[in-house]
């Protein structure tokens, strides 16, 4: 599961699946990794008190363990709000998004390439039964039926096939206590009523259910990924994509089922544009059903059209339409990359130096209380602007810098916590003013891609 050699980033939220996926990490379960493991915690700001007390409990872990850790605070109920997700989900893409970031970092730190890096997680079996259930509940395909991969790009899950009885288990025989999350026991959430709920329910009927759906769930898998591959195979034939735009060759797609088609118009939607990697499945039957009009044209989610053209079916963005981003964690020193947003360094300089680059702002290092995150504006958002004594709406401060509305999501912002260090290319918080008591400063810098201005 882990190669030779390599970085590995735990995300570790203090509860017991991730206690005891980072002691069996630290304690060489699977292989040396001393001076290669990392933890990331991410706070999201949605538990009060209790969400402080389980990242101190998991740096008070890390630090029993001589093992680095880097705790964000981010706002997750102001992401899912300014993206339009559940909460489930932004705190997902969140974590993983973060946690890329980091584990770039550290492979750069190590001098490792980037695919020698994982991302590893406390996934246990308990975690698959659940989410089959709930997605057989709200409704899937075979792909999302296949649920929780052991590996899937970067990301690992070395307790997939271990159930929470015997992970607790574990952690009551090391003498290792953990924290526990009080919203889980909240059955008005679908996983939490999953499982205590349904999932003992099917158990009092038959007790050996997770072992044959377990079964089942790895035949789905191996099937999905048999499916999967032919798809890719004739994405590859019937498809084009030059980089905005990507082209179906109407002809060729009426040739493959129904349910081929389907596939292959969702690996290839995916491929050329990863923001849409939750496309509903009604836009898919419509892209399917598509093919064989020639006036076909629909809005899809994510900002995309797609329209029948001769002999092609395309699919675009509107020409106004900015992807999200999920945040980035920015490290001091360090490199943020934002893909078509460019890149935001930090980088360590002298305390008296200044700047009249609005592409650059100087800091003071000592005034952050957390780790720098990058993201987008939010509704809502505010800031004591450099030199003012009161605070801001963003959005007013982008007004005034006559920065035009739909380029607004382009611009970055940066983030310690609930705080925002700087709005990119605008103006930066008076909080981390430089000033004559500076011991440390830090230079953001934001170098965007031409097509981003």
């Amino acid at each position: 599961m882990l190669p030779a050699r390599c970085a590995v980033v735990a995300l570790v939220s203090g509860g017991a699946d991730s206690t005891a996926l980072l002691r069996l990490l630290s304690g060489g379960g699977l292989g040396d990794l001393e001076g290669r493991l990392f933890v990331l915690h991410v706070n999201h700001l949605l538990r009060g008190t209790a969400a402080d007390e389980d990242a101190d409990a998991v740096r008070a872990l890390c630090a029993e363990q001589k093992v680095p850790c880097s705790v964000v605070r981010y706002d997750v109920a102001g992401f899912a709000e300014a993206e339009g997700l559940n909460l489930e989900d932004a705190g997902r893409r969140v974590r993983y998004a973060l946690a890329e970031s980091e584990l770039d970092a550290r492979c750069a730190d190590l001098g490792l390439p980037g695919d020698a890096g994982r991302i590893a997680t406390g996934h246990t079996l308990d975690d698959q039964l659940e989410t089959f259930l709930m997605r057989l509940v709200t409704g899937s395909g075979p792909g999302g039926l296949r649920a929780i991969q052991a590996v899937r790009g970067r990301v690992v899950r070395p307790l997939i096939e271990a159930r929470r009885s015997e992970v607790v288990a574990y952690l009551d025989e090391l003498g290792q206590t953990w924290r526990e999350d009080t919203t889980n026991a909240d059955t008005s959430r679908l996983r939490s009523w999953v499982r205590h709920e349904l999932l003992p329910l099917i158990e009092g009927v038959n007790p050996s259910f997770h072992e044959t759906l377990a079964r089942t769930i790895r035949i789905l898998a191996e099937e999905d990924s048999l499916l999967a591959e032919m798809a890719d195979a004739f994405a590859a034939d019937f498809a084009h994509f030059d980089g905005t735009r990507l082209s179906f060759e109407r002809q060729m797609m009426a040739t493959l089922s129904p349910a081929m088609a389907r596939r292959t118009l969702r690996q290839a939607l995916i491929r050329a544009f990863p923001e849409a990697s939750r496309i509903e499945a009604e836009h898919i039957d419509a892209l399917a059903a598509g093919i064989h009009n020639p006036r076909f044209a629909r809005d899809l989610s994510f900002g995309l059209r797609a329209e029948v053209e001769y002999d092609k079916l395309n699919v675009f963005g509107h020409e106004d339409a900015i992807p999200p981003v999920a945040p980035c964690l920015l490290t001091i020193p360090g490199v943020c990359a934002l893909g078509p947003y460019g890149t935001i360094t930090a980088t360590l300089v002298e305390p008296g130096e200044v700047t009249g680059d609005p592409m650059r702002a100087v800091i003071d290092a000592d005034r952050v209380s957390g780790e720098l995150v990058v993201d987008a504006p939010r509704e809502g958002d505010r800031i004591r602007p450099l030199g003012m004594t009161g605070t801001k709406k963003v959005g007013d401060l982008l007004t005034d810098a006559k920065v035009p509305r739909r380029l607004r999501r382009v611009t970055r912002v940066v983030r310690d916590g609930e705080r925002i260090v700087w709005v990119a290319g605008v103006r930066m918080s008076d909080e981390f003013k430089v000033t004559p008591a500076t011991r440390r400063a830090v230079a953001l810098l934001w170098t965007r891609e031409d097509n981003s201005r």
